[in-house]
């Protein structure tokens, strides 16, 4: 392999960074004399299969696959790591995996949960294992991902973090990759859930010429409306003690839940097809004289009701954000469980929108002070539902996935996003391009009664390739669960069960209008 390259130039017109792909790859090594118009390379290696240890602390990212393992089943790869400069004021780590054996010419871009802060080397390790090449970066600071501190008096990190970061990780990555093997990749994918999956969104619609497919599960989109959302959730449940909901009457609410719901698609087993046409009341099981302490209280149900209701203006009662499904209730601890609501949203208003240490939640005002969060971060934080005409004009795929029992991100607020999406569109060509795909039972992410585990990543890459949009995805439980499997179906479809066969089979279920 040859070891010359040629320097990476900057074409100020089009503010990318370009290199001329080699006559022939080259060595691991000499990739870190690649030189960079506004940032270096810090190392270059090969890294032996099954032999990478993430450092103290390395990023899990949420939902994505965790554990040791997933570095042992990682091939021998190229990691190239790098720190971008965009502005005085960016520090973009980023990371790039390259198989040295069996590459499949694809590069698949990673993302980050909540604030980001670390890289999420479990979520690279795995497409890897697969023969793709893969990026991630930090998206410009280091943290544990619960607050914006770092933004405070930086707003160029705020971009950084909003949408620079990863489209700068995505054109270096390709630089690489040229550099290595010695030719470009033939096409990219984004495949990532949470931040992860607002990311993907931000990539198709600022800059579509990055990926040619991207993968979103419960996308945290429009964020800043989603902040809105987390802060009026715990604002329900936490303004005063009547009307918290400690978690015994939680797992209560959720069992009346499966009570009232399970058996709306025809089958009882434990798993709601359709949340979303089940009316569900929980006032079903409010106290009465001699009641346990299972029941619910007045207050309680006036919480819950306003947390499934979603975020409202006080003074006229209009929504503003959509609110939880019910089935989600379960993985309310993190927005109710404490005495402040979720602090990825409380640092967003007490860093960014207020700039104010001793800023108290309970004073927010759900009319006055929406202009002044939306200000604050939603033309670098949001990717609109109507910002995606060029990406699909040149033919990119945009898949969307989401829990119905996600407790930290509404699904109701993803199937807002992709009816305005569809409204905005003309029908063939808006089912050509962009697919929703809903997870009965399942959470943020993961977990939850029904299966959840999918290859969201074969999916996109076959839909990319083809041309063929996916009638239907199978999802199974994880490994150390009971085996059982369903297709999910493309929304507005749900999986209905044929009548014989085990319901632990996705091949006894088929998809049909509601």
């Amino acid at each position: 392999m040859r070891n010359s390259f040629l320097r990476i130039t900057a074409i100020a017109a089009i503010s990318l960074s370009v290199i001329a792909v080699p006559a022939a790859a080259a060595s691991c090594e000499s990739v870190a004399s690649l030189s960079l118009p506004d940032g270096k390379i810090t190392s270059a290696a090969l890294i032996a299969a099954g032999a990478f240890a993430p450092p103290m602390g390395g990023g899990m990212m949420m939902g994505g696959p965790g554990g040791q393992s997933v570095f042992k089943s990682a091939p021998t790869f190229c990691r190239v790591a790098a720190t971008l400069t965009p502005t005085p004021d960016s520090d973009i780590k980023i990371e790039v995996w390259m198989p040295a054996d069996n590459w499949n010419g694809k590069l698949v871009g990673i993302g980050n949960g909540v604030w980001a802060g670390s890289i999420s080397y479990s979520a690279l390790a795995e497409p890897l294992a697969k023969g793709y090449a893969t990026v991630a970066t930090d998206t410009g600071h280091v943290g544990m991902g619960m607050d914006a501190k770092f933004a405070v008096d930086h707003k160029e990190k705020l971009i950084d973090f909003g949408y620079r970061a990863v489209h700068e990780m995505t054109v270096k990555a390709k630089a690489f990759i040229a550099a290595y093997y010695g030719r470009k990749e033939q096409r990219s994918l984004w495949v990532s859930c949470s931040t992860g999956g607002r990311q993907g969104l931000m990539e198709a619609y600022r800059y579509p010429e990055d990926y040619n497919g991207v993968s979103s599960m419960a996308p945290a989109n429009p964020m800043t409306g989603l902040m809105i959302g987390s802060l009026w959730t715990g604002y329900a449940a936490i303004k005063d003690d009547a009307h918290r909901l400690p978690m015994p009457k939680i797992n209560a609410v959720h069992k009346e839940f499966i009570n009232q719901c399970d058996d709306k698609d025809g089958l009882k087993d434990g798993i709601v097809e359709d949340p979303e046409h089940c009316n569900f009341n929980p006032a079903a099981i409010q106290c009465k004289d001699g009641d346990n302490n299972d029941c619910l209280t007045a207050p309680q149900v006036e919480a819950l009701r306003d947390i499934y209701a979603g975020t409202k203006n006080l003074r006229t009662g209009e929504k503003t954000f959509d609110g939880f499904a019910p089935g989600s209730e379960q993985q309310f601890t993190a927005l109710i469980g404490g005495k402040e609501p979720f602090p990825v949203a409380q640092s967003y208003f007490r860093d960014i929108v207020f700039a104010n240490p001793q800023w108290d939640f309970k004073s927010y005002d759900y009319d006055k002070d929406l202009v002044a969060s939306y200000k604050a971060g939603s033309e670098i934080l949001d990717a609109p539902p109507n910002g995606f005409v060029k990406f699909f004009a040149k033919g990119g795929k945009l898949l969307l996935s989401h829990g119905w029992s996600d407790g930290l991100i509404p699904a109701s607020n993803t199937v807002s996003f992709y009816k305005s999406m569809m409204g905005k569109m003309e029908f063939k060509k808006s089912a050509d391009s962009v697919r929703l795909f809903m997870l009965p039972g399942v959470g943020h992410c993961g977990g939850g009664d029904g299966p959840g585990v999918t290859d969201m990543l074969s999916v996109i890459d076959q839909w990319v390739e083809t041309g063929n949009a996916p009638e239907r995805i199978i999802a199974s439980n994880p490994p150390n669960q009971k085996p059982m499997s369903r297709p999910l179906c493309p929304y507005p479809q749900i999986a209905k069960y044929k009548g014989s066969g085990s319901t632990d089979d996705a091949g006894n279920f088929e998809c049909k209008s509601k």
